[in-house]
């Protein structure tokens, strides 16, 4: 029988060119992603022209001089100026009737109980119709409530002044005398409400007066029981006003700078001009406080006021705060820097010893950041605190010790971090407005760093 043998067949080893190409590809992937993941990325930003967001909106407190007008009888109050027109002093504001028989009397001098208008009084109506329905704020639903109360208040003006021509009659025949009448102690504007602010001095201004969650406002309403001593209605006896906002100190400074600030009020668009005060709060805070001396009359009613300050809007180059950064440099006099080489750099002659103690002079190639009167600013790659430098076609010498720091980005244009000069103008919490077109700075549509931080200055930049 046959020795058995069998031996297994070993295939030949065939290397298939799309398996080359499949492995060099996954290498290069593999390199590409472990240079990706630990190499530093600096990511560019394009500077254009721009001017910043600043916010110019603010809810201000009204402070006015405002008498409080208490009762000196018992009763129930009927008004007779409407809130918000003027009286004169001496003029009828209310009356206090202690019987409580003045409304009895008022709805039989009325035909079949109901009140007859004139035309005049239905379109005085209509106007203040049509001013509350241009201003209502749905986030301020308590104004609607202040509507009511004054169309009522108006209405019942209205009612009202048919029954002060025969007034004396009906207080003799049918009240007994008991219908007091209470005049103005002073001309001025006349609003039924009171609010604990009216006798508030900017002096004790804090946080807490603009939280309007915790503001009580009580509406003095027709009809309504008052003792004596209870407040009957106030006055605004003086066209000097003011609006009191908080603010940031730097902007409270900005705006103290311009003395006078244009102000638009946002209820009518009205616009005027107040005086600027800053203000030091109960609380440390810092408030501006905007006085007026005009149009008191349409805010009377008001202690929360929304106001807007227009002013001059700083345009130029916008830059994110990210890619700003400070770096010293070296100041050396104007004198002592030359043009040298092929390139004509500007550089400038150190002075050095050789091993036998002769001296020479080597120039040093550096670069000019930016320059005062007198001085220039050099980076510090090649100088030194202590070197001394020579003044061309002089003997005289200088010892380098002046240092000064420099506002600037980096500029990107050339593939490397080149240090620029900037001048902030103005500036928010996310961006500055620098000037444009200056000397050693930027121009629109240069490329800077981002992140100021991950980069040096020269670096080479590979994203």
């Amino acid at each position: 029988m046959a020795e058995n043998n069998i031996r297994p067949y070993r295939k030949p080893l065939n290397i298939n060119i799309g398996i080359v190409c499949f492995l060099v590809i996954m290498v290069y992937i593999v390199i590409c992603s472990f240079m990706y993941f630990t190499s530093k990325h600096i990511v560019g930003y394009e500077v254009k022209a721009g001017s910043l967001s600043i916010t110019n909106v603010y809810e201000g407190i009204a402070l006015r001089d405002e008498i409080v007008v208490t009762s000196d009888h018992s009763g129930y109050v009927n008004y007779y100026a409407r809130e918000g027109e003027k009286v004169g002093c001496g003029g009828i504001v209310c009356s206090v009737d202690e019987t409580g028989q003045l409304q009895d009397l008022m709805n039989k001098e009325a035909t079949g109980g109901v009140a007859i208008l004139k035309d005049s009084d239905l379109s005085e109506i209509k106007n203040e119709i049509v001013d509350f329905s241009s201003s209502f704020d749905n986030r301020n639903f308590q104004s609607a409530y202040d509507f009511k109360y004054a169309i009522e208040g108006s209405v019942m003006k209205f009612m009202n002044n048919n029954l002060l021509s025969n007034m004396e009659t009906l207080n003799s025949e049918n009240s007994a005398g008991l219908i007091n009448l209470c005049y103005s102690p002073e001309s001025g504007i006349v609003v039924y409400s009171v609010d604990g602010f009216e006798e508030a001095t900017p002096s004790e201004v804090n946080k807490d007066w603009f939280k309007k969650d915790a503001y009580d406002k009580k509406q003095l309403l027709n009809n309504e029981l008052v003792s004596s001593g209870d407040v009957l209605y106030k006055l605004s006896d003086n066209e000097e006003w003011s609006v009191i906002i908080p603010v940031e100190r730097e902007r409270a400074e900005e705006l103290l700078a311009e003395e006078y600030v244009r102000v638009r009020f946002l209820k009518n668009r009205y616009e005027s001009w107040g005086k600027v005060e800053i203000l030091e709060g109960t609380d440390g805070e810092t408030y501006v406080q905007l006085h007026f001396n005009n149009s008191m009359v349409t805010f009377a009613k008001d202690r929360f006021v929304d106001v807007e300050l227009i002013t001059d809007v700083e345009t130029g180059l916008k830059v994110p705060n990210s890619s700003i950064v400070t770096k010293q440099f070296y100041l050396i006099p104007k004198d002592y820097v030359t043009k040298s080489g092929n390139n004509n750099s500007d550089s400038v002659l150190r002075e050095t010893y050789a091993e036998d103690g002769s001296k020479s002079a080597e120039p040093i190639s550096v670069t000019i950041y930016s320059e005062n009167e007198d001085e220039y600013y050099i980076d510090d790659d090649e100088l030194r605190i202590g070197d001394r430098i020579i003044r061309p076609d002089s003997m005289q010498d200088y010892t380098i010790s002046k240092v000064a720091e420099l506002t600037g980005v980096y500029n990107i244009n050339k593939g490397y971090a080149d240090f620029k000069q900037i001048q902030i103008l103005n500036q928010n919490d996310e961006y500055s407005i620098i000037k444009s077109n200056t000397d050693y700075g930027l121009v629109a549509y240069d490329y800077i760093v981002l992140d100021a931080d991950s980069v040096e200055t020269d670096e080479f930049i590979y994203d």
